[in-house]
């Protein structure tokens, strides 16, 4: 009896000694790197919910539709310039990265609540356009920290890792529409604090577990994947089923906190995930090696006599390009396609001009459609509550955009050799519709107009990541990824500021002139009636159409590329380690 209960004391303390270092294999691997970036991506979409609180903005501030679509135009500015974050990202670790963000995002935002607030004097407009587009640039340097990495530590994953990561960035605008209605009940100026200080602490929390690892191919790394995907879309569907109840019934304070739990436990399922996916790997490093025989002993010292005949040769190779190629050299001299450009290669390559183009048109008439929907649904008589759910709509049906193209794109990429950018002209043909519903309006169409805008929308960002990694390589994906963007806040000026505000405030001001009144007459200028955007949005639907048109040139040119092994470096890579 003594020694079985000293063998059971023995074994208990043995447990007890593991439970520490599997601890800390855990929050240093890849898998628990995967699911701190979830939560920090889940945090990085605050501009989704700028039709939230603009209203309040606008009314606070005494604006006019111009003025706030100047705003709207400065986030999308500060949301799709990530060039400096790029490029701190090269040279700079990931958790300094991440830092910078959490600053930036809350001081952005925190200045943005004290002026709705009237807690400071009333800010200058060039102020406003400051606070939001600093607020707004701070989820570049999460994408920077978070997805770039992740994107390098799964090469093989791409198009799943990039779908899962911008799909929990889509939802973010739902989740923080529940954790408000929650902890500050139905003010949307307290929302604009809630987006100050979340995601910055989110970052501040995970900071060093996001980093650059060894290149590892799991054989069962796509099934965790499906894993992580699944849990996402019940988390997705809980949430749009709890916009379709909260419409219809009237919740309490407890009532929200109750959805709030159910969110936060689908949000950290993925923990649970990535524990097995380590424990898995921590029997595996556990597990004794069988002693080499006679035969496998006289055959390894020549193959190490092999390798590292072999090594100085390859790694001197190596280190004579990098002294040869630099940012700024053989500007003209391409690579071919998938190897790894320089910055300014890529930059001044016709396959990015027409990505350039098609982003400009696509998501820059998505982004007019999403910063004017809370004027949309007030133009149309849609009530204020019904107006939320249309930003929650777009924000669910965002987050099915992303996974869908992520994942979709990539199994017919692998199984049919199909050309990501076909997917991208789909996408912009889809988006087409969602603009005309809103064009043409009908009873209830602008809710099959949120969904398709979202869908389109967010099906258009994991695209364009996607196809400027395969094309251009990972070496500077941090910048090129994010100068992949810039095409977006262009896009976003040109078609929200100078064609859907003019025109709204044009049609403000032929009702007031029919009233007799003068635009000084009234604080804040206001359209009613299906005549207030009808222009404006069967223009971006030609647009939108013109950059599916474009897009199908990069499908011809790409058509040969995309019929290869395009994954065939990584794979040998992570099999030679």
């Amino acid at each position: 009896m003594a020694k079985m209960s000293s063998s059971k004391a023995s074994n208990g303390s043995r447990k007890n000694s593991e439970l520490l270092p599997f601890a800390v294999h855990v929050v240093r691997g890849r898998w628990f790197s995967v699911f701190a970036s979830f939560l920090i991506m889940a945090g990085a979409g605050a501009t989704y919910l700028f039709g939230v609180y603009s209203k309040q903005i606008k009314s606070s501030l005494g604006y006019d539709q111009t003025t706030l679509n100047l705003l709207g135009f400065f986030k999308d500015l500060g949301a799709n310039v990530g060039v400096l974050s790029g490029l701190i990202g090269e040279v700079t670790p990931t958790w300094f990265v991440l830092l910078i963000g959490s600053a930036m995002n809350f001081a952005g935002y925190f200045m943005i609540w004290l002026a709705v607030t009237a807690k400071i004097p009333k800010p200058k407009v060039w102020h406003m356009c400051l606070y939001i587009c600093i607020g707004a640039n701070s989820q570049n340097f999460a994408n920077t920290g978070a997805l770039v990495t992740c994107v390098k530590n799964f090469p093989a994953s791409r198009g799943v890792m990039l779908g899962l990561l911008k799909g929990f960035t889509g939802l973010s605008g739902a989740i923080f529409t529940q954790i408000y209605l929650a902890v500050y009940g139905n003010n949307s100026k307290s929302m604009i604090l809630l987006i100050a200080w979340l995601p910055a602490a989110l970052s501040v929390v995970f900071v060093y577990t996001i980093r650059p690892m060894k290149l590892v191919r799991q054989p069962n790394e796509l099934r965790v994947f499906y894993h992580f995907l699944y849990v996402s879309i019940a988390l997705a569907l809980f949430l749009m089923a709890m916009i379709i109840v909260q419409k219809q019934v009237t919740f309490s304070q407890a009532a929200y906190a109750g959805s709030v739990t159910v969110v936060c436990v689908f949000l950290f399922v993925p923990l649970g995930i990535a524990i097995r996916e380590e424990l898995l790997l921590w029997n595996l490093k556990k597990q004794p090696v069988d002693p080499p025989t006679e035969l496998t002993m006289e055959k390894v010292p020549q193959t190490i006599e092999a390798k590292e005949d072999a090594l100085p040769s390859n790694s001197s190779k190596e280190q004579k390009q990098d002294t040869k190629i630099s940012c700024f050299a053989d500007i003209f001299n391409k690579p071919e396609r998938g190897e790894d450009y320089t910055i300014l290669q890529a930059l001044l390559s016709i396959d990015m001009l027409i990505l350039f183009i098609a982003t400009l048109c696509g998501l820059g008439s998505s982004l007019t459609a999403v910063d004017n929907l809370g004027q949309i649904g007030e133009s149309l008589g849609y009530p204020t509550k019904t107006i939320s759910s249309f930003v929650s709509l777009v924000s669910i049906w965002n987050y099915f955009g992303r996974v869908f193209s992520g994942f979709v794109s990539e199994s017919l990429l692998v199984k049919w050799k199909v050309p990501r950018p076909l997917m991208m002209t789909l996408v912009l043909l889809l988006s087409c519709a969602g603009h005309l519903l809103i064009a043409f309006p009908a009873p209830g169409s602008v809710y099959v107009a949120s969904v398709i805008i979202g869908f389109s929308f967010g099906a258009q960002l994991p695209l364009l990541f996607a196809i400027i990694s395969e094309l251009f390589g990972l070496k500077y994906y941090s910048t090129l990824f994010n100068c992949g963007q810039l095409a977006s806040p262009l896009g976003s000026y040109i078609l929200n500021v100078k064609v859907t505000g003019m025109l709204y405030d044009r049609e403000a001001l032929k009702e007031l002139a029919k009233k007799g009144m003068a635009r000084s007459s009234v604080k804040e200028l206001i359209c009613l009636g299906s005549q207030c955007y009808r222009l404006a949005f069967t223009i971006l639907a030609s647009i939108t159409f013109f950059g599916a048109l474009v897009s199908l040139v990069l499908v011809i040119r790409t058509r040969e590329f995309y019929k290869g092994d395009i994954y065939k470096k990584f794979t040998e890579e992570a099999e030679d380690a």
